[in-house]
């Protein structure tokens, strides 16, 4: 009977320096405070905002043993075979990057109250861009009586990893990170078309928790080895 445990922990939390998907924005310092659809212009532009990245190591042990079961003279017995034990170390790295899609915004987006605004920005999004198995640190211990871990096997355990890298999403602080940085770019974006900083606030909508965001599966996922 085998069993996998996974050892994950966030050995970096960065905040990126937050930037659009395009390569800049330029404001009309001449827009009209007054015009909704311009302003909706002006932070579309900011097209994709990549907010957050993690970068995750996580490592994958399975471990199982040939067991004799059985009853004797009316006496269960249950014991591991000597030399039939396999085990196994997959170490990974992963990144994880936390984006808002700016192309999402609509009118119904900001919220104006005489010289305040406020733009409630889209839910963030998560993806996995990339993983890479660390080949040369697998380690690896098959009992002489076992054969070796197949590679249908190690595909099996590699995911596994995959898959406990999104259930640990939701113990990453990346709402409140998201929208502090998304605060960074936006703002400046409102003064300069003529909003004073102190008017305009950025948030999300009510009632976003981190358990609504996570996938079940990661949104894109591009493999290194």
């Amino acid at each position: 009977m085998g069993k996998t445990i996974h050892l994950l922990s966030v050995i970096v939390c960065c905040m990126l320096a937050v930037a659009c998907h395009e390569d800049a924005v330029q404001v009309d310092q001449s827009a009209d405070t007054d015009n909704t659809p311009t302003l909706l212009t002006q932070v579309q532009k900011c097209s994709r905002l990549y907010t957050t990245e993690y970068h995750i190591h996580k490592i994958v042990t399975h471990d199982d043993v040939v067991r004799l079961k059985g009853n004797l003279l009316k006496k269960d017995f249950d014991f591991a075979l000597p030399l039939g034990e396999r085990k196994i170390a997959i170490p990974m790295d992963a990144t994880v990057k936390a984006y808002i899609d700016m192309s999402e915004i609509t009118e119904e987006n900001i919220e104006r109250d005489g010289d305040k605004v406020t733009i409630v920005l889209p839910d963030p999004k998560l993806t996995l861009t990339s993983s890479k198995i660390r080949q040369q640190d697998i380690r690896e211990y098959v009992g002489v009586m076992r054969s070796h871990f197949t590679d249908r096997e190690m595909a099996s355990y590699e995911q596994q990893g995959r898959q406990a890298i999104i259930d640990h999403l939701s113990h990453l602080n990346f709402l409140t990170t998201a929208q502090e940085n998304a605060t960074r770019v936006l703002v400046p974006i409102l003064v300069q078309m003529g909003y004073k900083e102190e008017n305009i606030t950025i948030a999300f909508r009510k009632g976003l928790s981190l358990r609504q965001l996570i996938p079940t599966k990661i949104e894109r996922y591009e493999e290194t080895r």
